[in-house]
C-alpha cells in the first residue's frame, strides 16, 4: 500500500488515565467525525469515553459522490449506486484503505500495537471498517458495524475466506429491525455470508430503530469494546 496518504481530519475523545488501547470509529456517509462524536453523546448522554482507551473519529474528505449525482459529500469511498448487486468502487475503497492506515500507524507511533485496537462505523463507516480489517488490518482486536451492509460480490468476503491471520477479530454488528428499504435484510445477508466465510460475528437487531443509533446499541457497543480492550 502507498503509505504517502492524506492526513485525515480526526476529531478525539482522550482516555482519563493511561493511554493502552484505541478505537477509530468511522461516520455514514455525509456525516464527520465532529457529527458523530456528537450524535454518539446525544444518544448516550455523555461522550463513549473510557479510563485507559481512546476513542478516534475521522473525517472522510469531501469528494464527489455518484448516488448524489457527483455533488460533493463527506463519504469513504464512491458507488456505483446504493444496491447490494452492483460491483463495489475498489478504487476508492482501497485508497481510502491507505488515508486509515495512516491513523492505525500514528496509533502504533504512540505505543499502542494493533491488537489493542477496535475499528468501526456506522452505515458506510462500517462497510469500511470491514474492508479495512479484512483486508488490511487483520490483527486488531475486533470489528463493529452499525447499520452496515457490504455487496454480494464484495471481496470483504474472499479476503476472511483467504485470511492467513487466524482467529481473525470478531465482529460486532447491529442493526435497527425498522430500517428503511431492505438495509436490515442486507445487513442480516452481510453477517451470513461473513460467518460463513470464516468470521466470528454477532449479529443484533433493535426493534423500532431505522438507520439511526440507539442508546441501548451504545451500551452495548461500549460494553463489547471494553471486553475486548480493557485487559
Amino acid at each position: 500500500m502507498n503509505m504517502a496518504a492524506v492526513k485525515l481530519q480526526k476529531s478525539v475523545v482522550s482516555q482519563t488515565g493511561k493511554h493502552t488501547a484505541s478505537v477509530i470509529f468511522l461516520h455514514g456517509s455525509g456525516d464527520t467525525g465532529p457529527g458523530l462524536l456528537s450524535w454518539v453523546c446525544d444518544v448516550l448522554g455523555q461522550n463513549l469515553a473510557f479510563e485507559n482507551i481512546r476513542v478516534i473519529y475521522p473525517t472522510a474528505p469531501s469528494r464527489p459522490y455518484t448516488p448524489m449525482r457527483g455533488a460533493l459529500s463527506h463519504v469513504w469511498f464512491d458507488r456505483h449506486k446504493i444496491s447490494q448487486d452492483c460491483p463495489e468502487h475498489l478504487e476508492s475503497i482501497d485508497s481510502m484503505c491507505d488515508h486509515l492506515s495512516a491513523i492505525v500507524q500514528d496509533e502504533i507511533r504512540a505505543g499502542i500495537p494493533k491488537h489493542r485496537m477496535v475499528i468501526g462505523g456506522f452505515s458506510m463507516g462500517g462497510a469500511m471498517a470491514l474492508h479495512l480489517v479484512s483486508r488490511y488490518q487483520q490483527e486488531v482486536a475486533g470489528i463493529f458495524a452499525l447499520s452496515s451492509f457490504l455487496n454480494k460480490d464484495s471481496v470483504v468476503y474472499q479476503a476472511v475466506e483467504n485470511a492467513t491471520q487466524r482467529p481473525l477479530p470478531e465482529l460486532l454488528q447491529c442493526h435497527g429491525s425498522a430500517d428503511e428499504l431492505v438495509f436490515h435484510s442486507w445487513g442480516k445477508e452481510t453477517n451470513s455470508l461473513l460467518e460463513k466465510a470464516g468470521l466470528n460475528t454477532s449479529f443484533h437487531s433493535f426493534p423500532d430503530l431505522n438507520h439511526q443509533l440507539c442508546r441501548p446499541e451504545l451500551e452495548l457497543l461500549r460494553s463489547w469494546i471494553l471486553k475486548k480492550l480493557s485487559h
